[in-house]
């Protein structure tokens, strides 16, 4: 099969289901619809699969009959956003308040296509593909679910491979990283609590919002002063609350931000700061603080193996000209990285920028889009990935 000709051929198809998805987008763990449409396209197809993993995911298998070698997974997310649309196209979200801004709609309808082609070419295949179409990634961490709910057994997976739509990266290129491509995700939640009191009457009360405003201050030193400028770290509150009335000193702050690291050890590091800061600037204050964190996605590192498959396969299919190698880490999250965690597997950026479309606005936008030709590149790239890891010995 002429992969490229083959996908040409069913372009116009890949385009309808992809604007089925984006037209209505689910929240994680609520992907009903998307899951019937999912096995609607596998039914048709021929495809063999189980629904029911991790509630809302679905696993595709395709059996290759040319002999037993590897199994390879490809997975794509399939949750949407909280985010009310701006489209000015008919295929805008009919869920008001739900978009599809970071592109899982793309993901599902490349795999969904991917599968389709590995399905026809099931007579050549010597092992098996995996199609993991994955919930939750936006929310509560979907592949980790998957995992415990047994995707990567029977058979046993020895790859995973993923991609994600990039709006920096323009369309007909793709982006590559050795090695760490995400950092560790967290939250932080800090409660000060002071003394009730009258405004009028400062040195009866102790004021929350005051020592509130010092312990934000002192953190900005984690960073500045207590992490290694060759490490990385964020640290960043988004949301504070508190007070009940503009003549009342209030007895309680709160404080929510995100922790974001590379290394595990620095992640560690780093609470054990946050926490001795906010308790002993607001204990120097007359106050008290509560530290608490949670953990969210752990680091993402690529397989170096499984990124030169895919570098030699885009090569092959782009030429060198158009693979874009990412110089630092994102301390974005993604949780690829729970499948990344257990087998040898990789994550690329797929390029969808236009600017003479202008199609130019960034993930997790209220108008984000994607030049819908980068799918036929997310296709012949993982197809040919899967081709190459089954037939390396």
């Amino acid at each position: 099969m002429n992969i490229k000709d083959r996908v040409e051929e069913i372009f116009e198809e890949i385009v309808s289901i992809r604007r089925d998805f984006h037209k209505h987008p689910e929240l994680s763990g609520k992907e009903i619809r998307t899951g019937k449409k999912i096995c609607q396209y596998l039914d048709q197809w021929g495809i063999e699969y189980e629904t029911g993993i991790a509630d809302t995911g679905i696993v595709g298998i395709i059996r290759g009959k040319k002999g037993t070698g590897k199994t390879i997974a490809i997975r794509a997310d399939i949750d949407a956003l909280p985010i009310k649309e701006i489209a000015d196209y008919d295929y805008g979200s009919v869920n008001d308040g739900v978009m599809h801004a970071c592109g899982h709609d793309v993901h599902t309808a490349i795999l969904l296509s991917a599968g389709k082609l590995l399905k026809e070419m099931e007579n050549e295949l010597k092992g098996n593909v995996k199609l993991f179409f994955q919930p939750a990634e936006e929310a509560i961490g979907g592949a980790d679910r998957m995992i415990k709910d047994g995707c990567l057994e029977n058979p046993k997976v020895d790859h995973v491979i993923g991609l994600h739509v990039m709006p920096n990266v323009d369309v007909g290129k793709v982006e590559l990283k050795y090695g760490k491509l995400n950092g560790n995700s967290g939250s932080v939640k800090i409660t000060i609590n002071g003394k009730s009191g009258h405004a009028a009457y400062p040195d009866k009360a102790v004021d929350a919002i005051v020592i509130a405003g010092h312990v934000i201050t002192s953190l900005q030193t984690l960073v500045s002063r207590n992490v290694s400028p060759l490490d990385s770290v964020v640290l960043t509150f988004g949301k504070i609350y508190g007070g009940e009335k503009a003549n009342i000193i209030t007895d309680k702050v709160i404080l929510e931000g995100t922790l974001r690291t590379l290394a595990t050890q620095s992640r560690v590091a780093a609470k054990e700061k946050i926490k001795r800061i906010a308790e002993n600037v607001s204990l120097g204050l007359g106050g008290s603080a509560e530290v608490a964190f949670k953990d969210g996605y752990i680091a993402l590192i690529n397989d170096d193996y499984v990124v030169d498959v895919m570098r030699d396969v885009a090569i092959k299919i782009l030429g060198e000209e158009n693979i874009v190698y990412k110089e630092f880490p994102s301390m974005g999250g993604e949780d690829f990285s729970y499948f990344a965690d257990k087998v040898p597997s990789a994550f690329f950026h797929l390029g969808c920028r236009n600017e003479e479309k202008g199609i130019v606005a960034s993930l997790h936008n209220k108008q984000f889009m994607v030049d819908e030709d980068c799918m036929k590149i997310g296709i012949i790239m993982q197809v040919n990935t899967i081709l190459a890891l089954l037939n390396e010995e």
